[in-house]
């Protein structure tokens, strides 16, 4: 079994309350497609209501998850409860849920409010209903009047949130999505996924949405579940995986981040170089006095003013890049005592020019050594 590491927000008293109050459960999940292993036993509570997305790189299993929730994929073991229903085994068409593809999936040859009403049609309600129902989706959607369009007259976007739309047609209880902006422009979708975001809270409909977006994980979930290689790494808020990456892995792939090699010397105690920092409590505990460590300190987690003189994190260093990210920047700064490595660290405009931040120039600094995260170096013996 591969248990999730989670954050706070599945800290064991808490723990009980996500089970107790779970409208979607998956327990042992596992997914093989040959020798392959695409999932190994995933074990996940979704509360009723939330939004949820299921972040991670290509190949890590996370669209393959979605696809068995919605019955698309037969999981190879393991069993799906909705609403406290069993799904395991119940066809798509059996499931309650809507989806919405990458690729828009609409049909070409059916006016747009034809294509929201598919899913109600095929019920078999009254003309006059579906009707009535098609008006107040296309208004939800910002589309009020595009019924009778076409999909190739609509942009992009617009087309989103037609399928938007008819996935919520028929209300269903879940909505996935499945990397549903990745084929807009980035400014439409900026756009959209807030929307999208604002129109979750109002209908109140649990979603799952798959992206490989951090920022867009980040910005729209309740809670992310990170995955690598058809496993769960980390479960919890944005800000939890962001600020207490349970794995070296979360630590590297959410956001930016910089990797130190240094070595334990205990209470939470590490030299890097020539330097010696001290962790919060907690970060560390366990690994003996000489073991190889990798350090983890975001670019934001300085302090560049004012100092003390007597700060054991204070360090110096010689400006090697700048990264322009319009109102901060990126200094890639060679630091003294550190044994040749390097941070990378965050300005703001207004501070470049402050503190005089520029390519060849020296710059002065303190570490918020209670932000560093400590993990063992891999391949280190214990």
């Amino acid at each position: 079994m591969h248990a999730a590491h989670d954050g706070v927000a599945t800290a064991p008293g808490r723990r009980a309350a996500v089970a107790e109050a779970a409208y979607l459960r998956l327990a042992g999940v596992q997914k093989r497609f040959g020798g392959f292993t695409a999932l190994e036993s995933i074990d996940l509570d979704i509360r009723r209501g939330e939004f949820v997305c299921f972040l991670g790189p290509s190949g890590c299993g996370k669209t393959t998850l979605l696809r068995i929730i919605a019955g698309l994929e037969v999981q190879s073991a393991g069993q799906i409860l909705q609403a406290g229903h069993d799904i395991s085994v119940l066809p798509p068409a059996q499931r309650d849920y809507g989806i919405v593809f990458q690729s828009y999936a609409l049909f070409p040859n059916l006016s747009i409010a034809d294509n929201v009403a598919y899913g109600l049609v095929n019920r078999r309600q009254p003309r006059a209903q579906v009707a009535a129902r098609v008006r107040e989706l296309l208004a939800l959607v910002g589309l009020p009047d595009s019924g009778g369009k076409y999909p190739a007259q609509m942009s992009g976007g617009q087309q989103q949130r037609v399928a938007l739309a008819r996935a919520l047609a028929t209300s269903p209880g879940l909505l996935l999505l499945d990397e549903p902006l990745s084929a807009l422009d980035a400014i439409v979708r900026v756009h959209l996924r807030n929307e999208l975001r604002a129109l979750q809270r109002e209908l109140g409909v649990t979603t799952i949405m798959v992206t490989h977006d951090q920022e867009e994980a980040l910005s729209v979930a309740d809670r992310i579940v990170v995955m690598n290689h058809g496993v769960i790494e980390q479960i919890g808020t944005p800000t939890e995986v962001y600020r207490e990456p349970a794995t070296p892995f979360v630590a590297g792939f959410i956001g930016k981040v910089n990797r130190l090699d240094a070595v334990a010397e205990g209470a939470q105690w590490f030299r890097c170089g020539d330097k010696r920092w001290q962790c919060a409590p907690g970060q560390g505990a366990g690994l003996r006095p000489g073991r190889p460590v990798a350090l983890y300190l975001r670019p934001e987690d300085r302090v560049v003013g004012p100092l003390r003189e007597d700060d054991p994190t204070l360090c110096e260093g010689t400006v090697r890049g700048i990264e322009f990210l319009g109102g901060n920047c990126l200094a890639d700064v060679a630091v003294d005592g550190l044994g040749g490595q390097q941070l990378q660290l965050q300005y703001s405009l207004n501070q470049m020019d402050e503190f005089q931040v520029r390519h060849g120039g020296r710059v002065r600094f303190a570490l918020r050594s209670d932000r560093l995260r400590v993990f063992p170096a891999p391949g280190a013996s214990a």
